[in-house]
């Protein structure tokens, strides 16, 4: 069984995490599937995705601790690059890393039973990326979850900004798909130039973010053809024959 699923509904893909028994916990897998998933469908015709967990008992419980990811891999603008929308469809449980991949969505539809928590205060760890949160809802309500550690459910969560619709539990992803039906009749370029603008000249991106998105560019530098050649030229010792790859 794949631990991430695609759907597609016309030119809207369905991306779900699909590890219900383990609460969609991100594990090396999922961070890896997800990542490959989004560069699919940013390569592909479809037009608007939306992200989701299976199970309805939670959108994701965060970092899976006995299997931990490189989470920057499944992170919207992070590791998961594309210009067109992303609208995250939560239900239940929105914890840790699973927080931070919602609030970096562009769009989010919470069902009534969703509860929103960054409780790593309680256990010792942070991955930094959650300091992004201070640029998307009232600062003060984000150092509530941040150094509080306490849930806000999905009424609260729509109240300071971080949901843009609250349905019934079981009806996310269906309302998510009904707003991404409005987008697709827009001017693509359009859409793709104003989230641009706003992820790259308006929100502040904390230094977690800011190094995960520099670390994944300098890994694809390293991985390349290019670095290839050059190692394999040096140890021959030739002039190498550089391809841009």
């Amino acid at each position: 069984m794949s631990v991430v699923t695609i759907e597609q509904r016309g030119p809207v893909s369905v991306i779900a995490i699909n590890r219900p028994e383990k609460l969609n916990a991100i594990n090396k897998a999922v961070a890896i599937e997800l990542q490959l998933a989004f560069a699919a469908f940013d390569a592909s015709e479809q037009r608007v995705a939306i992200l989701t967990g299976t199970g309805g008992k939670a959108f994701s419980a965060g970092a899976d601790v006995t299997d931990l990811p490189e989470l920057w891999r499944c992170v919207p603008t992070v590791g998961i690059k594309t210009e067109k929308p992303i609208i995250a469809a939560v239900s239940g449980w929105c914890i840790g890393g699973g927080l931070v991949m919602a609030m970096m969505c562009d769009l989010l539809v919470a069902a009534d039973n969703a509860r929103f928590s960054y409780p790593e205060g309680k256990v010792g760890i942070t991955g930094g990326m959650i300091a992004g949160l201070a640029a998307r809802i009232p600062h003060k309500v984000a150092m509530e979850m941040m150094l509080l550690g306490e849930p806000i459910d999905a009424e609260r969560a729509y109240a300071v900004g971080l949901a843009n619709r609250v349905v019934p539990a079981g009806g996310e992803v269906d309302e998510a798909v009904a707003m991404a039906a409005k987008i697709v009749d827009l001017a693509p370029l359009a859409l793709a130039a104003m989230k641009r603008f706003v992820n790259d000249g308006v929100l502040p991106k904390g230094p977690a973010e800011l190094a995960a998105i520099y670390g994944s560019q300098l890994g694809a530098v390293r991985d390349s053809e290019d670095a290839k050649e050059g190692v394999a030229a040096f140890r021959e010792r030739r002039r190498p024959r550089y391809r841009g790859r």
